[in-house]
């Protein structure tokens, strides 16, 4: 088995973002939350008094203030509101060139690999259709209960590939997949194939940034 020196950290395990890490989905988050805000308000909550500012938060804070049968009718259909807009996103997307090449290299070395995203499985599907034929496992949010940065997506892919946190990185475009790799006690690495830049990823407390996630193979050994 080959491993990626990380640092001080030898890795036999890696664990991938999806968005903006592997494709550019072109996700309009403001729309979204403002879409999920009218139908908060449509239910009788004033959003102004939700503290969350990450939609799935928002949406589990919202429910959280409903009683009776309202919280699973209010989830449900801003569960379908958030797909309707992931899935219209992602058939307006693409996969970044190297991103086969890069799950298929790590393959023939032996390094695992997985994938964990907030994003639902429909949309990654589209933009990713043969994705099972080059990543064995794929954690999309419909798998877990609380998505990252809680750690359980991490834990359920680790779980999966045979994979130990001490020897793995999870590697995203978001400082919150620098937080959901020391929650789960993985290095983490920052790629700024997404809206942040190298010292958003350095204050976040990452053990590496790379301008692409294909740059990881130069880590090979």
């Amino acid at each position: 088995m080959s491993y990626l020196s990380l640092n001080h950290h030898r890795i036999d395990t890696v664990i991938f973002d999806f968005d903006g890490t592997f494709a550019k989905l072109n996700i309009d988050f403001e729309r979204m939350r403002s879409v999920i805000r009218e139908l908060i308000a449509r239910y009788g909550i004033d959003p102004g008094t939700l503290c969350e500012t990450f939609v799935l938060e928002l949406i589990d804070e919202a429910a959280g203030r409903l009683c009776g049968n309202d919280p699973q009718r209010f989830k449900a259909e801003a569960f379908g509101i958030l797909e309707d807009i992931e899935v219209r996103a992602a058939r307006e997307g693409e996969l970044f060139a190297e991103t086969r090449r890069l799950l298929s290299t790590l393959n023939e070395r032996c390094i695992r690999a997985g994938i964990i995203t907030r994003n639902c499985a429909r949309a990654v599907r589209t933009v990713f259709p043969d994705i099972d034929a080059h990543c064995c496992v794929v954690v999309c949010r419909e798998d877990v209960t609380r998505v990252k940065p809680h750690p359980e997506q991490i834990t359920q892919a680790l779980s999966r590939l045979g994979g130990q946190a001490g020897a793995s990185v999870m590697i995203g475009d978001h400082p919150i997949d620098i937080a959901t790799g020391h929650n789960a006690g993985t290095a983490t690495a920052g790629v700024l194939t997404g809206r942040f830049q190298k010292e958003d990823f350095l204050r976040a407390g990452a053990d590496a940034v790379f301008p692409q996630a294909p740059d990881i193979l130069q880590l090979l050994r």
